[in-house]
């Protein structure tokens, strides 16, 4: 029978003092929230330098090569496109418009 309780980032896994652990913990909740972290039935394995993964490691906070993984894909598949949206939107306030301050 299945496991279907919610998956979390371990505690153990992440390092609670970094700048970005909060950026770290809302993606994954999110993640989370959109059933994408409730089961671990795939496996991924590639081959990338080192250095990029303890500069990862480093700014995210998290220890296990595992949840860096699952970090980073959750990153990308829960990506809202706000980024595109707010360069996109540039200049598009009336400058005459009165935001009282």
């Amino acid at each position: 029978m299945a496991d279907d309780r919610p998956r979390s980032t371990g505690a153990k896994d992440v390092e609670t003092s970094t700048p970005v652990a909060a950026s770290v913990a809302a993606v994954m909740a999110r993640a989370q929230e959109s059933g994408l972290t409730k089961s671990k039935g795939s496996r991924i394995s590639g081959r990338v330098d080192s250095e990029l993964i303890e500069r990862a490691k480093a700014r995210t906070g998290l220890r296990s090569d595992t949840a860096l993984i699952e970090f980073a894909l959750a990153n990308v598949a829960i990506d809202d496109g706000f980024a595109e949206t707010f360069r996109a939107l540039r200049g598009s306030v009336d400058p005459e418009l009165d935001l009282d301050f």
